[in-house]
């Protein structure tokens, strides 16, 4: 039988189900039932198709995670226009390429946000403008609330296909500019699904929304949340105390994150003693950087939660290869911190193979570097109105396949562990010295708190690495560690030509919203000065 794949039939399934039952618990303290949620994106599917907004239109949501992202997304997916959710941490000339970019018909913007599209509304195609609380913004926006209380919910549904696009997502934009990831009702469908299985997300669930809304839809849990009839926990950032009190307070059971939310929760409880759970037991899934083995171990033996790694990209929906593999990882040894902090292996549906340069797969001995290469179901239809960056990204060591641009090795079990991304590689003296592992041995030192490895130009090697090293104590004038001590404690743990000898004590890392260093700038500044990077980096 040939059915649709609809991500509209996930709300669908929740409102038939489990209409009566909890959820949303939103930031403004009220909670709404499935079919509460349901009446509600209802109610603004009825406002923007009344104002003119057509299937394939596309519609932008600049939201935290608050309730109204999760209404907007399904008001909008339900007419078949094209949900665009936009990264709440950029500037007004983000917003104005990426509103252009897209051709974005309408704008649903929190009051905290909304001003930063109102600075460029004059240079974008956006016609209708909504806020969540109209009158905390300046400019001419209708009021959220007051449109669905005034609107009928009825609307016209139009008939879909599941090879239509459903939503763009917007890269991170860690290089140029970002670009937008198409993505189907297919590749959508299919990824909350395998999000599903592999995360083990039952019925029962309580999540955290500390992981943007906006990243790639919340790695699917919009979707996969809703569709089992799980409860969303929305917050408007990350605030540790907050966090940990809505974790014993809400009985949550799982939440996503970047590492440095973990480090942030870490460093509330060295000072608080609070309890780390409710009554459900906790397990949390981190994403990007793997986080240091150290995080780990203090995840699970202190927080009592149980851990797993996810790997992926925007254009992978994201998920590409996970630790959460309980026959390869036994979970009585202590070298599963090590193992976890892997990207794992590929999930269900899905061909993941580290190749080298003529496409040939590297064989598992953990030692030989590749490139990963991705194919499934779940991977972008393609960037958004940008053909040659679209091949590219799948047909240069094979066709057909997407190309990540991570370099890794495989163990005896298939588990993954990224090495570096090409273009963060170093190259010294002929010698690849991978970014990742300088990171990870200097983060284990007590006086780091966060670092960041680039290559920084030699005379001699032609690039050597360098540190950027937020101390711990968070002073970089007068950090309780010195640069002579640092390059002691790699020379005693590394192999003498990935020895860091250059330091610079930084008060932060330049970041993306989602917790990646943004090398490139501090590449940039390195080698401002230099014709040209050894490494390309």
């Amino acid at each position: 039988m040939d059915v649709p794949l609809l991500v509209t039939d996930f709300l669908d399934r929740a409102r038939k189900y489990y209409g009566g039952e909890e959820a949303v618990v939103a930031t403004t303290g009220e909670r709404y039932t499935y079919d509460e949620l349901g009446d509600r994106a209802d109610r603004l599917s009825a406002v923007l198709q009344e104002r003119g907004i057509e299937k394939g239109d596309r519609v932008a949501v600049l939201d935290p995670n608050t309730h109204y992202q999760l209404e907007a997304a399904y008001g909008i997916m339900q007419l078949g226009a094209i949900h665009t959710p936009l990264n709440y941490r950029l500037t007004p000339d983000d917003y104005e390429y990426m509103l252009n970019d897209a051709g974005v018909d309408a704008v649903v913007a929190d009051y905290e946000y909304a001003e930063q599209i109102e600075a460029i509304r004059d240079e974008v195609p956006t016609e209708t403008f909504i806020a969540t609380d109209a009158d905390a913004v300046e400019g001419d926006w209708d009021d959220f609330d007051e449109l669905i209380a005034e609107a009928d919910p009825d609307y016209d549904r139009p008939e879909m296909s599941e090879d239509e696009v459903v939503t763009i997502n917007y890269t991170s934009g860690t290089t140029g500019d970002p670009k937008g990831v198409m993505r189907t009702h297919r590749t959508e469908s299919l990824h909350a699904q395998l999000v599903t299985i592999h995360h083990e997300i039952s019925d029962d669930d309580v999540y955290l929304w500390t992981l943007p809304m906006f990243h790639v839809n919340g790695w699917g849990h919009i979707y996969a949340i809703t569709g089992i009839g799980a409860k969303h926990v929305c917050t408007r950032g990350v605030d540790a105390e907050t966090n940990l009190e809505q974790i014993r307070e809400e009985d949550v059971s799982f939440l996503c994150c970047a590492p440095t939310v973990l480090t942030l929760f870490e460093e509330y409880l060295e000072d608080n003693e609070v309890p780390t759970t409710g009554d459900a037991p906790m397990r949390v899934t981190a994403a990007g950087a793997a986080p240091p083995e150290s995080i780990i171990e203090t995840v699970e033996k202190e927080f009592g939660w149980h851990f797993r790694q996810l790997y992926g990209a925007t254009e992978t929906g994201p998920l590409i290869g996970t630790s959460a593999t309980r026959r390869l990882i036994d979970e009585d040894s202590e070298e599963r911190f090590a193992l976890k902090k892997r990207q794992g292996i590929a999930p269900l549906g899905t061909e993941v193979e580290v190749v080298d340069d003529d496409g040939e797969e590297v064989p598992w001995d953990d030692e030989t570097i590749g490139e990963i290469l991705v194919r499934g179901n779940q991977v972008m239809e393609g960037y958004w109105e940008k053909p040659e960056e679209t091949e590219e990204a799948f047909d240069d060591k094979r066709e057909g396949w997407f190309h990540t641009g991570d370099l890794a090795v495989v163990n005896e079990d298939g588990l993954m562990a990224i090495q570096d991304r090409k273009k963060d590689i170093i190259v010294s003296g002929g010698e690849n010295i991978s970014s990742i592992e300088l990171e990870d041995t200097l983060f284990a030192h007590p006086d780091v708190g966060d670092v960041a490895i680039i290559p920084a130009p030699s005379e001699k090697w032609g690039e050597t690495p360098k540190a950027f090293v937020v101390p711990a104590n968070g002073d970089p004038e007068n950090p309780p560690v010195t640069e002579d001590d640092l390059t002691a404690y790699t020379r005693e743990r590394l192999a003498g030509y990935k020895v860091v000898h250059h330091v610079e004590f930084v008060d932060e890392l330049p970041k993306t919203a989602t917790g990646k260093i943004q090398k490139y700038e501090l590449r940039e500044r390195e080698w401002e000065d230099e014709e040209s990077m050894v490494g390309q980096g």
